[in-house]
């Protein structure tokens, strides 16, 4: 639904709202929050709310000192699981600098502008996801332990799946909220969950990926369990991936519609975009040293590659009822911003069918039942944190799409912790201190 700023204060005052949380994502998709009392959204509508950026490497460092988040109206929700009375909503804002202009390193900003991009040229872009999680035990002391919830696998039921009814919780939250879950179950790994979502729009299914992961945490954390988005928190299991599946709409056609059991010209041309430039995008897809302990292992894609049905590569065709084809990329993971992930996806997207890109053969089989000669002529996705950067840094692609500042200063950032990382004699460790409790 759809709110202007009086429904917004309206609704506050009908519905005994007292709190307001003003939500926002630094550059690396951590949310962040300030609370305010209701009677202060008028002035918040119109002037914004000033935070203090000094030293903040999500916010592109010491250069700029303030900056003011504006709520959107559009995005207004109550949290369910605060009290009834004096009630609490949340709104996503968009960030600005001092002088009004938009600041940079605001991920709901540049997703704006690849959606309108990708309008001015006659495409409408559909998103969903499909998120893992891990749920772990914590001690008689309230302490998170490294002992998962369950040792169920792929979509085991009660009682040996021990997190039915957190994902219960987690649904019916999200319902509240006027967020619809496709459907949820145990996924593969010991204590892991997967909850997927329906198509929308990109900016509405960035910000529900990003209120998912916080009632995700919430209910866990409600029912006494830590739940984790590390992408591999235990080291000889499956990983948690953040599976996005993109649907291209061109007035009421649906470009991945198979016609006659064939693609189209301009999906073929989609997903060969996606493919010529996801060597140059992992590093946003998958930003943190522990990103790559995934790939090629237990169904994780290792390689470029597409097919229409085998599930281990990194795109693949989606079929679903009710003309809703699409494609589904496998490699992201949910220590990304989905922001800056969805809009490079578009861009790729159009540039594959504006440069009407010809793509490869699917590969039908698992990278492991390939022969070594047809293997070898597959790119490979960077294996490491280090290759994702130095991609990264001599893309053009990017160069063109991101503000430079932005994009050098995340550059940066990740070199530094791939050296940090180098420099660790227990990699492993090293990763559970960095990511374990913050991811």
């Amino acid at each position: 639904m759809k709110y202007t700023e009086t429904e917004v204060i309206q609704f506050c005052e009908e519905n005994d709202v007292k709190f307001v949380k003003l939500m926002f994502c630094d550059i690396f998709g951590n949310l962040k929050t300030i609370s305010i009392l209701s009677g202060m959204l008028p002035e918040v509508f119109r002037e914004g709310m000033s935070f203090h950026t000094y030293d903040e490497t999500g916010f592109l460092g010491t250069e700029y000192c303030d900056l003011r988040i504006y709520p959107d109206p559009d995005t207004l929700a109550l949290l369910p699981w605060r009290p009834q009375h004096g009630r609490v909503v949340r709104f996503f804002c968009n960030i600005r600098y001092e002088d009004n202009t938009a600041f940079e390193g605001d991920g709901r900003f540049f997703l704006k502008n690849a959606v309108d991009y990708a309008a001015g040229k006659g495409f409408n872009f559909r998103i969903g996801t499909s998120c893992e999680f891990y749920c772990f035990q914590k001690d008689e002391n309230d302490k998170v332990t490294s002992e998962p919830l369950d040792m169920a696998g792929y979509c085991d039921t009660a009682p040996i799946d021990k997190g039915a009814n957190l994902r219960r919780d987690i649904c019916l939250t999200l319902e509240k909220m006027d967020i619809m879950p496709e459907s949820s179950r145990h996924e593969h790994g010991p204590g892991q969950n997967e909850v997927d979502f329906r198509y929308s729009a990109p900016l509405k299914a960035a910000d529900n990926l990003i209120t998912f992961k916080n009632v995700v945490k919430t209910m866990a954390d409600r029912n006494g369990l830590y739940a984790s988005f590390m992408p591999k928190p235990i080291a000889d299991q499956f990983g948690s991936g953040l599976h996005i599946m993109l649907m291209c709409m061109r007035g009421t056609e649906n470009i991945f519609e198979p016609k006659l059991g064939e693609l189209s010209d301009d999906a073929k041309s989609m997903i060969a975009g996606i493919m010529k430039r996801a060597g140059e995008l992992t590093l946003f897809f998958d930003p943190t040293t522990n990103s790559y302990a995934r790939f090629g292992e237990r169904l994780a894609p290792a390689y470029v590659s597409w097919s229409h049905g085998n599930y281990s590569q990194l795109l693949r065709t989606v079929k679903k009822a009710g003309n809703e084809n699409g494609i589904l990329l496998r490699s992201p993971d949910n220590s990304c911003n989905p922001y800056f992930v969805i809009g490079l996806m578009i861009y790729a997207c159009l540039e594959g069918v504006l440069n009407k890109e010809t793509l490869c053969p699917p590969i039908s089989k698992p990278y492991t039942d390939l022969p070594p000669a047809e293997l070898s002529n597959l790119e490979s996705l960077p294996r490491d944190l280090g290759e994702a950067v130095s991609r990264a840094e001599n893309s053009e692609f990017l160069r063109e799409h991101m503000p430079e500042n932005f994009l050098d200063k995340f550059i940066e950032n990740r070199k530094t912790l791939w050296k940090e990382y180098e420099r660790a004699e227990d990699k492993q460790q090293f990763d559970k201190n960095k990511y374990f409790s913050f991811i």
